[in-house]
Parts: structure tokens; sequence; C-alpha cells
């Protein structure tokens, strides 16, 4: 008995007896095989157009998780393998603008840029180590840029510029206004990538005692948390928007950070405190310290 139904079940589907108990010629049959599968080619031929709308309007920057969730907005209902399979068919993939960076030829000077950081990334006070980096945000007239500095110890952004230029004079800003709104008591360390911004004379100049630090070559990971705020701003805040020019992204950016970043929003690195909170923590803990030793 069990070997007749393993035998049943191995069995395949007769369609010329089913196509004869339906009363549907092969002929026809055939015709609306093809059609279906018509079909399905114009289906996918209208999903890739979707795609590619997607795709240039997010400046070539969005990938297949993005462009998912636009297509799904638009109630085109597809997996995200899907999608960068079509992608791959149609030679697309996410842009991304590299770092400007000054090549050299020079080892003395590359080797004169040192590591002070090394890796220490949760100094026990404020104002010991700051980090600092670039990025962009595309709009629908072209580039903005972010400048950063970040204070280590509470992750607080203590200062920021937005420019539609990436020049060196927006990260000297950013350092004059840093040192302004911080109290600099102890030697002072900042640190950053080697992009041309953080090696020009400009910035040198304007550090005036403040130590500059570098990664090394081909480890990204050394500036991770100033990079990883802003990975955070684009995937939390600005990518929920189609940003309209500079204006918008200004608005955007100056909200995200100063009405949300620095003063809600919980980081674990804090005990789930904001930055701004830590470090008012922080400076009760001291006051109370100094006090009892008085």
């Amino acid at each position: 008995m069990e070997n007749e139904l393993k035998r049943k079940s191995k069995r395949r589907l007769n369609i010329s007896g089913v196509l004869q108990i339906l009363g549907v010629s092969r002929s026809g049959y055939n015709s609306f095989k093809k059609r279906e599968s018509e079909i399905k080619t114009s289906r996918k031929d209208q999903i890739k157009q979707s795609i590619l709308g997607i795709y240039f309007k997010s400046k070539r920057i969005y990938g297949a998780p993005k462009i998912t969730v636009e297509l799904k907005k638009k109630g085109i209902k597809i997996a995200e393998r899907t999608v960068g399979k079509y992608m791959r068919e149609m030679g697309i993939r996410a842009h991304y603008v590299k770092k400007l960076r000054v090549p050299s030829a020079n080892p003395d000077f590359d080797n004169a840029l040192k590591n002070l950081l090394q890796e220490q990334f949760n100094p026990k006070n404020p104002n010991t180590i700051w980090c600092s980096d670039i990025t962009y945000i595309g709009t629908d007239n072209g580039f903005a840029y972010l400048t950063s500095i970040m204070d280590l110890f509470s992750r607080k952004i203590i200062a920021w510029r937005l420019s539609d230029t990436p020049e060196a004079k927006w990260l000297v800003e950013c350092i004059e206004e840093a040192r302004k709104s911080r109290i600099i008591a102890e030697p002072l360390i900042v640190h950053s990538d080697r992009g041309a911004q953080y090696i020009s004379q400009d910035y040198l100049n304007v550090l005036d005692g403040i130590r500059p630090s570098y990664s090394r070559k081909a480890s990204p990971w050394q500036n991770a948390c100033i990079e990883s705020f802003h990975a955070l701003i684009k995937r939390e805040w600005l990518y929920s928007f189609e940003i309209k020019d500079f204006n918008h992204a200004y608005k955007l950016v100056f909200e995200y950070i100063e009405a949300f970043y620095n003063t809600v929003r919980s980081h674990s690195h804090c005990g789930y405190l904001s930055p701004a909170e830590y470090e008012i923590y922080y400076h009760k803990k001291l006051k109370n310290f100094l006090e009892k030793a008085a």
C-alpha cells in the first residue's frame, strides 16, 4: 500500500488529459501561457522603470533596501532581493561620493600624521578628546556638506557647519565655535581622518595648541564615533525627507542636532541619557565630590 502511494505521488500531471476534461484546446492553452509570460515581462519592465525613477531621484544614492521601501510606498509589493536582482540586470548600484583626499608620495609627511587617539573612545572627562568628520547630504539642487565636531566623552555635537562646498574654511569655523562654547582645562586632542581639509595649513593654524590626531590609512574604524553619527542623522532623519535645497537641509540638520540628538535622544554610551543630560550629570557628580573634599 505504501509503495503504491509513493508511485502515485511521483506521477506527473497529464496536461493533455486535463485539457480534454476542461474542454480546452492545446493551442488555446499555449496561447494562455504566452499571454501570462508577456504579462509577467510587462510587470517586470514597469517595476524596472519605477526603480530607475527612484534611483535617479535619489541622486543615485539609494540601494536596493531603500528603493524597496519606496516601491512599497507606491503600492508595489516586491522583495528586496528581487530589487537587487533587477538593479544588477540594469547595471546600476548605490553611488557614494568619496571623501576629498590629497594623495601624498612623501612617506615622511604620512608618518608625521600621528594617531594620538589610540582607539581611546571613552575618555573619563569632557574636552579631552574631540573628533571631527565631513559628510555630504544630497538635495534636489546638489550637495550640502556637514562638518561636525563631537566630544567623545558624551558623544555631544559641540559644533557643526552646513555648507555648499567642502572647503577647509568651514572646518576652521567649527573649531573656533567649539573653542568658544567649551572650557578647555586639559590638553586636548582632536581626531580625524586624513582628508584634505584636516591637513590644510588653515586647519593646523586654528588648532593653536590643540593636538591633531589622524586615523591610519585604511583604518576607518578609528574615527567610527563621528562617522556613526553622520550615518545616524541620515538613517534616522534625513532619509525620511525629499530635501529640496540647501535651506531645507539646514533646517532639518538644525532640528535633528539641536532639538533632538544633543538634548533628547537617549544614548547607550550615556547610560540612556541624552549627551546634554550626561554632561549635566557629570558636572553634578564633580561638584558634589569637590564639596565633600573641601
